[in-house]
């Protein structure tokens, strides 16, 4: 009952910081990126897009946030499912690699997962926050120390937004909101594919 209040409070208070965010739009041509996966292998959505039909990004917080966690699980128990659909998943976090390789032991994770080192692609597409310093304490005294799990002082995070982007570069759908215990379901994803 403690953890639910304690998320339920840290959600109302990063929603709050979050609600200049906008995140690209349905229609919005995607910013091109690369960037190296969990494999070591170079990941582009250009590479992707020619290759498939479209391609799920998402963005999420880290292996410490249970509901990030969750929704790629879902992701990974249906990955045959959009992957049937010709679409390729990518992820995206701020995230060091040792902390990616804890999210794959915890989800099975098989698709793409980049380290958004310098925060490039969650700026890109308008994702990126800065967590104010009472936050960054707060989430220190429950063990989350985001300067350990990203490897950096910026203290920043991504909304955890989801985006659909068809083989043209467009943005076909959007999952944006400041609520990181919102997250878009398997099965409005393969409705929109």
């Amino acid at each position: 009952m403690k953890r639910i209040i304690l998320f339920t409070a840290l959600a109302l208070v990063l929603s709050l910081q979050t609600k200049a965010q906008e995140g690209l739009k349905e229609g919005d041509k995607a910013p091109m990126f690369s960037g190296m996966d969990q494999n070591g292998k170079t990941v582009s959505l250009k590479s992707a897009l020619k290759a498939h039909r479209s391609v799920v990004l998402f963005f999420y917080r880290g292996q410490w946030c249970p509901y990030c966690n969750k929704h790629i699980k879902a992701l990974q128990d249906s990955l045959s499912l959009l992957s049937g659909k010709d679409a390729y998943v990518i992820g995206v976090t701020p995230e060091t690699k040792e902390n990616i390789d804890k999210t794959i032991k915890k989800t099975s994770a098989g698709f793409s997962i980049l380290q958004d080192k310098d925060d490039e692609i969650m700026k890109a597409y308008n994702v990126n926050f800065m967590m104010d310093e009472a936050t960054f304490t707060k989430y220190k005294g429950y063990g989350i120390n985001l300067e350990e799990n990203n490897g950096n002082t910026r203290h920043t995070l991504p909304v955890p937004a989801t985006y659909i982007i068809d083989r043209s570069g467009k943005v076909k759908y959007v999952h944006f909101d400041p609520n990181y215990q919102k997250r878009a379901s398997v099965k409005l994803l393969l409705s929109k594919l």
